[in-house]
């Protein structure tokens, strides 16, 4: 079976100035055939991953350096809010379309001409076609969601149908996550926690139905969190209805994706960071300073100390000399160090937060607010530390500073969320703490601003321009400091 390439982004490189009439046009020419959904399932669950886990911005990754986690030593550029010299917003994009949603379209083609093996009843085979069905589709949502919240008005409708639509239109993003809702709840529907779905290709969770549940769940959550300043009405609903349906409150039921030990598929911080030999990054001052101040047990899990045993770490947007400062600690750099999805930490901090708005959540604001900290103090080994933290009048939920709520989480989150650059980076816009100052050497186009999105595709504006620019008119132009539609500070 000949696989389409259900990309828009691959559509664009491959147009110039207009559509070709060879009715092959679409096709993967250099794509191999009868590739097993598993295969693609799991090759999209890598690239998703290794996008969101990467330091390096030859690879479209700049998720570490808007949440200020790290410094640059010598290549400042990125870190400077420059970002279209190395086309990140372009690899962004087409990883996540062309990789990403394309395999798992295409896993889903293959899933439909599946047989049943000998000795399976048609009807357990069903059920556990149904499910990978519905774990595609949950992924698939994850992955718009990623797509929205870094560029606002994306291809969603139009995306994906690359036999009849080459120049996709924009959806406005206010209109895409209620239907990314609605599909959520469809493929909860459809999960059957008594039978099974992957049994090879899952790297997340190994075809356990019951933990994809989980984190359908949790997803709903997480997008219900980015309503609340828009649509509380929606953000309530959905939150509930999500924590009633169970969410990850604990580290074993956490989406780790786990790296090998061995090329290709080691840890991406551990090719850049240390199969390179480069020394292109420190820990920036902002995190590690502010660690610094709550004596916050977990600077041994994330840096190196100094020879005198403190931390000290880089001037975020300067050039930094390598041996000066702390180090990202071996932990992450190890090669088959896991990444996360979703976690427990961050679930209970959107439930903080939506016990914060009285959404029915089963406890209270400070509850989770622990629960989201002790999480985290127990994902990096250091569990037994958490109740002594917590005790600090600078982290007590009670006495912490911060005039609201959010601003008391937001604070933690961060802190939490170190080697998740791209959540922290969401979190900062939707909560606007903490508080984060652009370098006065920014590039201009950042206008003073730490990013509020990604800039489009240059491949847009050249080829899909007039949809292009109906989108940044949209939203009110095409730059750094536009605001997605959840961010409150619009």
């Amino acid at each position: 079976m000949k696989k389409i390439i259900y990309s828009i982004a691959i559509l664009s490189l491959l147009m110039t100035s207009c559509v070709s009439d060879d009715v092959t046009f679409n096709e993967n020419k250099d794509a191999a055939y009868e590739v097993p959904a598993a295969t693609l399932f799991a090759n999209s669950q890598k690239a998703l991953t290794d996008q969101l886990t990467s330091p390096s911005v030859n690879e479209g990754s700049i998720f570490r350096y808007f949440p200020q986690y790290l410094a640059a030593t010598q290549y400042t550029t990125e870190s400077r809010y420059r970002i279209s010299s190395r086309a990140i917003a372009d690899r962004h994009w087409r990883i996540l379309y062309a990789t990403v949603l394309g395999g798992l379209e295409s896993a889903k083609e293959v899933i439909a001409t599946e047989v049943a093996p000998t000795g399976v009843s048609a009807a357990q085979f069903q059920s556990e076609q149904k499910n990978k069905l519905a774990v595609i589709e949950i992924f698939e949502v994850y992955t718009y969601q990623i797509l929205v919240d870094s560029f606002g008005d994306i291809p969603y409708t139009d995306a994906l149908q690359p036999k009849t639509i080459v120049l996709p239109k924009y959806d406005d993003d206010a209109s895409i996550y209620p239907k990314l809702i609605t599909r959520l709840d469809a493929a909860i529907a459809n999960l059957d926690t008594s039978n099974g779905s992957f049994s090879s290709g899952d790297i997340v969770y190994s075809g356990d139905v019951a933990k994809w549940k989980l984190f359908a769940n949790s997803l709903k959550i997480k997008l219900g969190v980015n309503l609340i300043n828009t649509n509380i009405t929606l953000a309530k609903s959905t939150i509930e209805s999500a924590y009633n349906a169970g969410v990850i409150t604990t580290n074993d039921n956490n989406a780790s994706f786990n790296y090998a030990v061995s090329a290709p598929n080691y840890n991406p911080i551990y090719e850049n960071l240390v199969a390179s030999n480069r020394n292109d990054f420190v820990p920036a001052a902002t995190i590690v300073n502010a660690m610094n101040t709550l004596n916050d047990p977990r600077r041994a899990r994330y840096f190196t100390p100094l020879a005198n045993g403190s931390y000290l770490g880089g001037k975020y947007g300067y050039t930094n000399i390598y041996t000066n400062f702390s180090h990202v600690n071996p932990i992450l750099t190890a090669p088959d160090f896991p990444s996360l999805l979703m976690e427990a930490s961050e679930v209970n901090f959107y439930l903080a937060e939506a016990a914060s708005k009285g959404f029915s959540v089963g406890n209270t604001t400070a509850y989770y607010y622990n629960q989201a900290i002790t999480a985290s103090f127990e994902n990096w080994g250091i569990a037994d530390q958490a109740a002594a933290y917590l005790l600090n009048p600078s982290v007590n939920f009670a006495t912490a500073p911060g005039s609201t709520p959010e601003e008391k989480i937001a604070n933690q989150e961060w802190i939490a969320f170190y080697n998740r650059g791209f959540e922290a980076w969401t979190a900062y816009r939707r909560l606007n703490f903490p508080v984060l100052v652009a370098p006065a050497n920014a590039y201009s186009e950042a206008e003073g601003q730490v990013p509020k999105r990604l800039t489009y595709p240059i491949n847009e504006q050249t080829v899909n321009g007039n949809n292009w620019t109906t989108a940044s008119a949209a939203i009110g132009g095409d730059k750094l400091k536009t605001h997605v539609f959840w961010d409150p500070n619009l």
